[in-house]
This record gives C-alpha cells, sequence and structure tokens, in this order.
C-alpha cells in the first residue's frame, strides 16, 4: 500500500481520553501509504491517549481545532475511546468540522466509539455501520443499519468495532481515502 495516499492530507481529530492504539496504529498506515497526517485537537496544544484502563502517552497536536479547516484536508479519521468522542460531540467547532468532511463527501473512517460524533454531526441516517456495541442502540436511534463486522464501508464512510479490527480497518480506510471524494449522502442533515 505503499505510496497509495501520497499527496493526501488526512485530519485525525482527538481530544482527550482517545484509545491510543485507535489513533497510532491507523496514523502509522496512513503515513506508511504516504499521507500527511495532522493531529487535531480543540483549545489545548497536547492531548492525552488512553490506554485500555489508564492514561497512556502525550501528543502533540499539530493544529488546534479552532484554527483547522476541513476544505485543508482529503479525510477525516476518528479514533474511539469513551471520553474523546464524548468531549468531541459536546464541542459546536467539532461538529462543525465533520459536517464539513459530509457536505463536501469527503471520506472519513470512525472506530470504537468515534461513531458517536458522526451522530451528531448528523451523519449516520441511512448508512450501514458498525462500533463498539454499546453504540448499536443510538446509531439504530439515528437512523444507520448496525451490522456486527469488524470493518463495515457505506459510501466513504469506514467503520470498525474495536482494536482488534484495526488491521481491517487500516485497508479499507487507506482503499477509501486513495478513492477520494464520494457521493453525499442523501438524508445528510447539515
Amino acid at each position: 500500500m505503499q505510496n497509495k495516499l501520497n499527496g493526501k492530507k488526512i485530519a485525525i481529530l482527538v481530544a482527550d481520553g482517545f484509545e491510543q492504539v485507535e489513533m497510532t496504529a491507523p496514523r502509522k498506515a496512513l503515513e506508511e501509504a504516504g499521507a500527511i497526517t495532522q493531529l487535531i485537537a480543540p483549545g489545548i496544544n497536547t492531548v492525552k491517549g488512553w490506554k485500555h484502563t489508564d492514561w497512556g502517552d502525550q501528543f502533540d497536536a499539530d493544529i488546534r481545532l479552532e484554527k483547522a479547516h476541513a476544505n485543508n484536508f482529503d479525510a477525516l479519521m476518528l479514533p474511539g475511546g469513551v471520553m474523546n468522542p464524548d468531549k468531541l460531540r459536546m464541542n459546536p467547532d467539532a461538529v462543525t468540522f465533520v459536517k464539513d468532511f459530509v457536505r463536501n463527501g469527503k471520506p472519513i473512517a470512525a472506530i470504537c466509539h468515534g461513531p458517536w460524533t458522526l451522530i451528531e454531526a448528523g451523519a449516520v441516517k441511512g448508512r450501514t455501520m458498525t462500533s463498539w456495541p454499546s453504540l448499536k442502540t443510538d446509531l439504530k436511534n439515528a437512523g444507520a443499519t448496525w451490522v456486527d463486522e469488524e470493518v463495515v464501508v457505506d459510501n466513504g464512510l469506514i467503520t470498525s468495532r474495536n482494536p482488534d479490527d484495526i488491521p481491517a480497518f487500516n485497508r479499507k480506510m487507506i482503499e477509501e481515502f486513495a478513492e477520494g471524494v464520494h457521493r453525499m449522502p442523501q438524508h445528510f442533515a447539515a
């Protein structure tokens, strides 16, 4: 998959408490495929990961969310963790940032609890998705069809359940990000 994403710029949106491996492993795969990744965080210069049951490492944000613009990126990746997407879905700037990717048909990859932010952005209605099992009802209530599979692709939206799914998630994410812009979902509630 080397060079498959040459010249592509990928936004990785996180807040404190993201599941560390769900950011680091996909980021490494994206960079190995030739992408330029930028870690984006709301209002802070460093973010702290979460390693299963305890705090993980600190990472420097490349761009503060308040200064980031979706039109400067080709795709978006949303790691999970419970705290991270819960904070992002309550942040109007984060929700607007995600909406801009959806509105422009840019591919988005979300793993584990990452789809919570997509729900808040009104981006899941009519889509087939997967997630951490506890989001099943949330996704269904927001109009998505939830399935229990390691990776699901629906018109440029890539979702996976948990860290065990990362190899399949990475393969499909790179494939969809390489394809570029997809048709905007009919039911997108911008």
